[in-house]
């Protein structure tokens, strides 16, 4: 099974640095960057809210309890987003390779 991982983090080198290490480590076959991102949220009571880059990670369900444990490894947040979607479909030569990517 494929997974699309949605994770932010804070403006900056952070998510080029935890891209890099998941693709260099097998963890993820791609990792997008968007950045310029608003994120408004509750944290300890309070409401924040800051600007930040989203993080749209391509893996599989065999690395995903590895790509979670790396990310929570190298992010800066005390709780930081990780979650992941499901993909029932795509192309399938992209799948074979995001399969291989990730072997």
């Amino acid at each position: 099974m494929f997974l699309l991982v949605l994770c932010t983090v804070p403006e900056g080198e952070t998510g080029s640095n935890i891209a890099r290490a998941l693709v260099h480590e097998g963890l993820a076959a791609c990792v997008n960057l968007l950045p310029g991102l608003t994120s408004v949220y509750r944290w300890e009571g309070q409401v924040g809210e800051n600007r930040e880059t989203l993080l749209l990670i391509k893996t599989t369900q065999e690395r995903y309890a590895a790509l979670e444990a790396r990310i929570g490894s190298l992010h800066p947040y005390q709780v930081p987003e990780i979650v992941a979607i499901r993909l029932e479909t795509g192309l399938a030569s992209y799948l074979d390779w995001l399969a291989q990517s990730t072997r």
